[in-house]
Formats: structure tokens, sequence, C-alpha cells
């Protein structure tokens, strides 16, 4: 009988941390193998496939940038994929200009018209979010399309330029092998609730703020 999957969960962390503290060779190389026989235990146990949900949230900086990297993962794989970009539209990133080398394979659009501090113009932001979101909507609608970047949805819902029920609405509609990333500060705590991973970025140090770098291309865009 295997052991239950937390069981397993709980010993390849509690093996790991062992393993650090080992006060000999051959106790590390004990506590490896054990580690590698649960390892190997836990991912046998991994049998489920589905489309997530996933949110990268938090004040530090990446979360665009990691969402960016599930989606060279989909391209790399031959998959259909879309990115529709709630707020930095106006800065038209490098990212596109890269992305869109890989032809039809990729749907990019930059909706946003900038930051809201930008704009001024709350009737304007909530217009411009509407239109990205229908947008949105009719690629995670499509079941062609494997993986959809919303990159700073989660700003368009903090601001209340989008309604939480309006989006956990339309992400139900998905497809069950979707993938479906929100990136952004301030994800609210529903749609936390109903994602399948969930990264918190956390901000320990910036340039911009302790040193006062501006903005650089090739790190912020």
């Amino acid at each position: 009988m295997t052991e239950p999957t937390n069981t397993l969960d709980t010993a390849a962390a509690a093996l790991s941390q062992e393993a650090e503290s080992a006060s000999s060779d051959e106790q590390y190389r004990r506590k490896m193998q054990r580690r590698q026989e649960v390892q190997q235990q836990r991912i046998a146990d991994r049998t489920v496939e589905k489309g997530l949900v996933i949110v990268n949230t938090g004040n530090g900086k990446g979360k665009t940038t990691a969402a960016l990297g599930m989606v060279l993962r989909s391209l790399g794989h031959g998959y259909r994929v879309a990115i529709v970009q709630f707020i930095k539209g106006a800065w038209e990133p490098a990212e596109k200009a890269v992305l869109e080398r890989f032809g039809d394979q990729l749907s990019f659009h930059a909706m946003g018209e900038g930051f809201t501090w930008d704009t001024q113009d709350r009737d304007r932001d909530t217009r411009t979010a509407q239109a990205a979101w229908e947008t949105a909507l009719s690629y995670i609608r499509d079941p062609e399309v494997k993986t959809i970047l919303l990159d700073e949805v989660n700003i368009a819902l903090k601001h209340g330029f989008l309604s939480v029920e309006q989006v956990l609405a339309g992400l139900a509609e998905k497809p069950e092998m979707t993938h479906v990333i929100l990136t952004g500060r301030g994800a609210p705590q529903a749609l936390i609730d109903q994602a399948d991973l969930v990264t918190e970025m956390a901000l320990i140090k910036h340039p911009f703020r302790e040193q006062g770098v501006k903005a650089q291309p090739g790190i912020e865009y």
C-alpha cells in the first residue's frame, strides 16, 4: 500500500531538511537515497491532468516575466497561445517584438493605454478594460488555444474596471485543458480561492525605489 500523498509531501520536506544537517557523507547519502524514493513515489501518484488557472500577484517584480516563461514553454510545445495586456499596452514592450516571430501560433493584443495615472480617465480605462476582457473571452472559449495570458488583469480588477464576478464566470467557460494565467498585484481573494496555482512575488529591494535607477531596456521593458 502506498503512503497518502500528504504524508509523502511531509516526508519529502523532512528528509531534505535532515540531509542538510547530516553529520557524515554516508548519512547524507542514505537520506538522499530515501528522498529519491519518496520523490519517485510522489511523481507516480500524480496522475491528474487539467487546465490550470494560475495567478501571479504581489508587490515584487517578475509577475509578467514568470508568466512569459510559461508562454514560451507552450509555444515550444507547438501550442497556440494568446496574450491580452490590460494595462501596459502603451509601452509596446520588447516581449511583443520577440513573440510576434511565432506568427499565427501566437495572438498578442496590447489593449491597455498605459498606467492609470497616465490616462487619468476612469471611464476610458473602464471601457478599455472591458474591451480587453471581451477579447480575452474569445480566446478563453476557443479550445484550440492552449495557454492564455491576461497580463495586469488584476490591476483592472483592483480598480473596478472589471468585476470579479465577470472574470470568474469567464474562467468557468474555459475548456478543460486550457491554462489561463492572470498577473498583476492585488489579486482579489475570490480569484485566489478559485485558482489552482498562486504565486506571490515579495518585494525585498528594488533599484527604482532604493537607488533611483530608471526603467531600463532588457530589465523592465
